[in-house]
């Protein structure tokens, strides 16, 4: 019986590395955003999308996906498109707010949520098949970019009304709402475009 070379082993740890550096990248904004520096919090939560989008990916390819895996990577999204987003808006855009904190931690739960329910739906067997190609609510990661939108225009523009806190509690209000509703949103890999269109898509 051959042994798996040390390569092969290795290269199966890696897509957990990169969950494991996506959940690192997630708490580092939540220091920057401590630290005041919400341009790079920003930045850290952009850098765990990327790799929470490759890190499947990977484990596709080197035939490494595991069920430990799988539960690794919802902890990994419910910290950094739950969690850090959260506390970034909450302690750049609304520190000392009641109201404000309360809103925060409702965007933080739904997002618990809407992971759990999804990976409940992922063993259901009796969904029908058009679920494979939507997603039901907002996914994680588009409720972390819209969350962080206040503070994006915050830091383009200045002071506004973007920037009051009533409306950065409704705005985390709305993104709560949407990330556990049920309606159906198209998953981007299963959106087909034209082949003469694509270089046009890939400009814009």
């Amino acid at each position: 019986m051959t042994r798996p070379s040390r390569r092969a082993v290795s290269l199966r740890i890696l897509p957990g590395s990169m969950t494991v550096l996506a959940i690192c990248a997630g708490l580092t904004s939540i220091k920057f955003a401590l630290d005041g520096q919400p341009h790079i919090a920003m930045a850290m939560i952009a850098a765990a999308a990327i790799l929470d989008g490759l890190d499947g990916r990977v484990a596709r390819f080197l035939d490494a996906s595991s069920r430990m895996g799988e539960e690794i990577d919802s902890l990994a999204d419910a910290v950094n498109f739950g969690v850090a987003p959260a506390v970034v808006v909450y302690v750049t855009l609304l520190p000392n707010s009641a109201v404000g904190w309360i809103a925060a931690l409702l965007y933080a739960v739904c997002i618990v949520l809407r992971l759990a329910r999804f990976n409940a739906l992922l063993d259901d067997t009796s969904q029908p098949a058009y679920t494979r190609e939507y997603f039901v609510g907002m996914p994680a990661p588009a409720g972390a970019i819209g969350t962080l939108g206040p503070l994006a225009a915050y830091m383009q523009f200045g002071s506004g009304w973007w920037s009051s806190e009533w409306f950065i509690c409704g705005w985390l209000v709305a993104c709560s709402a949407l990330v556990v509703s049920r309606i159906p949103m198209r998953k981007m890999h299963a959106v087909s475009v034209p082949p003469n269109l694509a270089a046009l898509l890939l400009a814009v």
